[in-house]
């Protein structure tokens, strides 16, 4: 079956997509929504520029769509269709865990257009998914962390043991679903190459502190 990953760039996406691949289901695409402008992603603040070079680095192409959070569902809509239709897509992937209120809305927008919603992670430990992460040999940056919370100064710096220990210490749970933190994949067992972050800055805005990347390349 072709299908989508529905793709932030992070731990939950990443895991997602191999757990598909385990599932024996053809990923023909990442599919990732951008804010309005087109220029970042919703919610983790990736640069588009570094959300196609995952896709590179994978070997799958991605494909974008841009909306407010307003226009949000109807673009979502719009895109799944153009994959149905243009592409053949039959299934989504998604990596959702424990919010309810996240799958019911993944599986009536694809309900909706006729695309089988796949949820691989759906209801695992967290410990567990990120045991998995990291033993399977993935790295992840912190892209952003909600201000007064997790702590700045993890900006920047890989999900590790160390950091699954600073948020057990204050009871958040591990993969952040509630937006505590996101993350970015930038190697593992599945990319061809590691995205290196050349430049950055951190930025505050909408009550988090983002990672700002400004300058990357594939090695």
């Amino acid at each position: 079956m072709h299908t989508f990953v529905s793709w932030s760039g992070g731990k939950d996406s990443c895991l997602a997509y191999c757990r598909a691949l385990k599932l024996g289901l053809d990923i023909s695409f990442l599919f990732t929504m951008l804010e309005e402008n087109g220029l970042r992603s919703r919610s983790h603040g990736v640069p588009v520029e570094v959300l196609k070079q995952q896709a590179e680095s994978l070997g799958v192409p991605i494909v974008f769509g841009k909306a407010s959070w307003k226009e949000y569902e109807g673009e979502f809509r719009k895109v799944l269709k153009e994959l149905k239709h243009s592409e053949g897509v039959e299934g989504g992937v998604f990596g959702d865990i424990n919010l309810p209120e996240h799958k019911a809305w993944v599986e009536k927008v694809c309900n909706g257009v006729g695309v089988s919603a796949f949820e691989p992670l759906w209801n695992e430990n967290y410990e567990k998914l990120f045991s998995e992460f990291l033993d399977s040999g993935f790295e992840a940056i912190i892209v952003n962390v909600k201000a007064g919370l997790v702590g700045e100064e993890w900006l920047g710096q890989r999900i590790s043991w160390e950091f699954r220990d600073h948020l057990k210490n204050l009871k958040i749970d591990l993969f952040g679903e509630n937006g505590e933190y996101h993350s970015l994949t930038v190697y593992g067992p599945t990319f061809k190459k590691r995205i290196r972050i050349l430049k950055s800055q951190k930025t505050f805005r909408d009550g988090y502190c983002f990672l700002d990347i400004s300058r990357t390349n594939l090695q």
